[in-house]
């Protein structure tokens, strides 16, 4: 709706992860440099991890789309919540393979074949796990034994394993040994600094053709850092809003006051407790530590420790929208797997026609 008013060529910060959009903070680039290391090796697992929000779906595809498709090919699971033998029939649904009912021991040698039939073309595979943290020991140990494909001393298979910060915990325990020594690449994405929030959504706003209309006041951007904690997802959701405000108030110049106004109607609409005093506090998820979102708004109690007894606004809002994002995510891929699989009972109907 704002677009056309401040003369964008599209939404600055929509929700669902753009490689177009990719901000190369410190944090990103490294990671980046630690995933291309990790490609280059081949074999064995790359696990990334950060908080929701923090960018790490938009930097594997932004990875993904450097490679050439003839060389890598990729499969992402977006649900792991399975068990061991599921896990296995989805990694196979997910390159393409139509699995029929049998036995474990045919899966296995289906899922090999298949790999194996890809070094001839000079091709390898690569299957990213999304939200990884949620895979049973049983499961991961299924993904190890799949990292075990070899051909003349070549891995035939890749893992990328890509989580919430619990992944780092589930990786450190003792069941996960043989695992750990299979990783060779690992990073952990955290938030953007004070700095590099205002940096992101300049390059956002200029992505779209951004020309100075609005104009934001520099206490905004240190505003946003403070109330969104750095979170790439957080900043997209409370910018995306600000503007939509700033064009429903045919504002130009947007300032502190238009974003505390914002705030405000989130506390509101998802029924957090809404004060003049203590509106705009928000509890950061990574750290638990509560932070004010204006610096010259007077503390309650004399100085005294701010409480928010509810999970704050933005992070409510942001769960619902990921949860969308997930059911979407799942029902194309379910689609695209049915797809696959009608294209393979295509080919074979064909092939048996004399």
């Amino acid at each position: 709706m704002f677009e056309r008013f401040y003369g964008l060529s599209g939404s600055p910060f929509r929700l669902s992860p753009d490689p177009s959009f990719f901000y190369g903070s410190r944090g990103h680039r490294r990671a980046s440099s630690y995933l291309q290391f990790g490609l280059y090796q081949g074999e064995g697992f790359i696990v990334l991890t950060g908080e929701v929000g923090a960018g790490k779906t938009t930097l594997i595809r932004s990875l993904l789309q450097q490679l050439e498709s003839t060389k890598v090919i990729a499969a992402q699971l977006v649900s792991t919540q399975l068990d061991a033998d599921s896990l296995l029939r989805a990694v196979a649904t997910a390159f393409g393979l139509v699995v029929k009912d049998g036995d474990k021991a045919h899966l296995i040698a289906q899922l090999e074949a298949f790999l194996v039939s890809l070094v001839p073309k000079g091709s390898r595979a690569l299957l990213i796990v999304d939200e990884a943290q949620n895979l049973a020991p049983e499961a991961i140990e299924e993904l190890r034994m799949l990292s075990n494909f070899q051909l003349q001393n070549r891995a035939l298979l890749q893992s990328f394993l890509i989580g919430q910060p619990e992944l780092r915990l589930m990786m450190r325990s003792s069941r996960m040994q043989q695992l750990r020594q299979r990783v060779i690449a690992s990073y952990h994405l955290g938030p953007l600094d004070a700095d590099e929030t205002r940096a992101y959504i300049e390059h956002r706003m200029k992505h779209v053709g951004w020309a100075g209309d609005p104009k934001f006041e520099d206490e905004v951007f240190d505003l946003v850092h403070s109330v969104t904690g750095g979170i790439p997802r957080r900043i997209n959701t409370l910018c995306n809003r600000t503007l939509l405000a700033g064009f429903l108030s045919e504002k130009h110049q947007i300032g502190v006051r238009d974003v505390e106004e914002v705030i405000s109607e989130f506390n509101r609409e998802f029924g957090e407790p809404a004060t003049e005093d203590h509106d705009l506090a928000i509890t950061r998820a990574d750290t638990g530590v509560l932070v004010k979102a204006a610096e010259s708004m007077p503390a309650m109690n004399s100085g005294a420790p701010m409480v928010v007894a509810e999970p704050p606004n933005l992070i409510n809002l942001e769960r619902r929208i990921m949860g969308m994002e997930r059911v979407i995510s799942i029902t194309v891929n379910l689609l695209r797997q049915v797809i696959g699989m009608k294209r393979s009972e295509t080919v074979l109907e064909k092939r048996k026609v004399p």
